[in-house]
């Protein structure tokens, strides 16, 4: 598990292919758009949806136990969601998986627990291969724009991730904006506008799905076939080997940290700062509106840190800096914020929708650059344990949220942001000059 060993895997098989292979250069930026506009699509419904769940389906807490369930059925399959995105290739993969959030939406039309319960189980399996493949998909193919272009490999992988992430971010504001229009102030609990939303919801999702279906396919797929004459057990043992070692490998071990937090980070607002911070001040009305502040910064932070993105020094001090956005919120809230009136009750939630937006488009764009560059021999186990420790950690604050207080819960981040920023820098500390000559200089 040493970390200076950078290249003891490098003999085998790329999981992501070079996809060139002598065939008339293909402009990919032209997937990424059309990639990032069908998950606009298809999140600005299920974010507007997630953030309404609690509040819609209050009835024994059968919206925050359904996206409990949903999320860990999500940390669980994204153990196996690498060998799934393999057998079908990162494109059918992120067609695949569009289903589960289609189905979600169709279930909070009729939400029971009958329909709720059984409807997460699958998402959660629908989100896991959705995510690897994004992540498998849009690695593959700065890849290919890089060697056709003959452009910094680095550069690429950040410039695509920077522009998915950055029109993914605005799924929060413009979904939140169409709830605002749809649920008028003192509606939120009247079943002919609720059902009116989530109609609208299905709507974006299919034409997101049509969307989806014009992305180019990629050669991720190609390797399955050529271990063809390999057995069965063999072919199944093989890409286990792909969801273990890579907690094999202590590089992995030390980005699990800053993993987790960026799965905590975003759970702390679905959860905990709509309901202990906006919800107090400006009402139901008014969680719409913050988050929607949310994501434009996050947008706009996503776009401009993938711009930014470079090499592993870059992201050093990209993290760096959104982590310190999100510390100073918690700080904020740990020692000096109460709740007040007026115009400060109104700036203060929206301030700090801000700082948070501003870390969580950071740490999107940066951990999708990270692992590809780190873990350019597996890049389909990377993903998956980015969506297993990412998914886990979300879980894991939505079931404390309901029994802990808003003081506890900043204490919990405060502690999170810590222990994963001192990983990651010991990790950049540790593989940065091998990083440097043996991944980015021979790219």
């Amino acid at each position: 598990m040493a970390i200076e060993s950078m290249d003891t895997r490098d003999e085998e098989a790329p999981l992501v292919v070079d996809v060139s292979g002598g065939e008339t250069p293909k402009n990919r930026t032209r997937d990424v758009h059309i990639l990032s506009c069908a998950f606009l699509l298809i999140f600005l419904a299920y974010g507007a949806a997630q953030n309404l769940e609690t509040t819609i389906n209050s009835e024994g807490n059968l919206g925050t136990v359904s996206l409990g369930i949903l999320y860990v059925s999500f940390a669980f399959f994204s153990l196996f969601a690498s060998l799934v995105v393999r057998v079908l290739g990162s494109k059918n993969a992120v067609v695949l998986g569009t289903t589960g959030y289609w189905l979600y939406i169709a279930a909070n039309l009729k939400p029971t627990w009958y329909t709720m319960v059984p409807v997460s189980l699958y998402m959660g399996f629908a989100a896991s291969i959705i995510w690897v493949g994004e992540g498998t998909y849009l690695t593959s193919i700065a890849r290919s724009h890089a060697i056709d272009t003959g452009l910094h490999e680095g550069t690429v992988i950040g410039n695509f991730n920077g522009e998915f992430w950055a029109v993914f971010a605005l799924h929060q504001f413009v979904g939140n904006l169409i709830t605002l229009a749809v649920l008028p102030k003192g509606t939120e609990g009247s079943t002919g506008s609720t059902t009116l939303l989530f109609i609208v919801f299905l709507c974006s999702m299919t034409l997101g799905t049509i969307l989806m279906c014009f992305i180019r396919k990629t050669n991720d797929k190609e390797k399955v076939s050529e271990d063809s004459s390999v057995s069965f057990c063999s072919a199944v043992a093989s890409r286990l080997n792909s969801v273990i070692l890579p907690l094999l490998d202590m590089r992995m071990l030390l980005v699990i940290p800053l993993i987790a937090y960026s799965g905590l980070q975003q759970a702390f607002v679905w959860a905990s700062y709509t309901k202990d911070i906006v919800n107090p001040t400006l009402g139901e009305a008014g969680v719409g509106g913050a988050m929607a502040v949310y994501g434009a910064f996050d947008a706009i932070c996503s776009l401009a840190a993938g711009r930014l993105t470079s090499g592993l020094r870059s992201i050093t001090v990209i993290v760096c800096g959104g982590a310190f956005f999100q510390a100073l919120i918690f700080l904020w809230l740990l020692l000096k914020y109460s709740a007040t009136s007026g115009v400060l009750g109104v700036i203060y939630p929206l301030l700090m929708a801000a700082f948070l937006g501003i870390g969580d488009g950071v740490l999107n764009t940066q951990l999708s650059a990270l692992l590809a560059l780190l873990f350019k021999h597996d890049t389909e186990g990377a993903f998956a344990q980015l969506k297993v420790w990412q998914s886990s950690a979300i879980a894991v604050l939505f079931f404390l949220s309901p029994v802990v207080t808003l003081q506890t819960m900043v204490e919990i981040m405060v502690g999170a942001i810590s222990v994963s920023l001192v990983s990651f820098l010991f990790l950049t500390l540790k593989v940065e000059k091998a990083f440097s000559s043996h991944q980015v200089t021979n790219l």
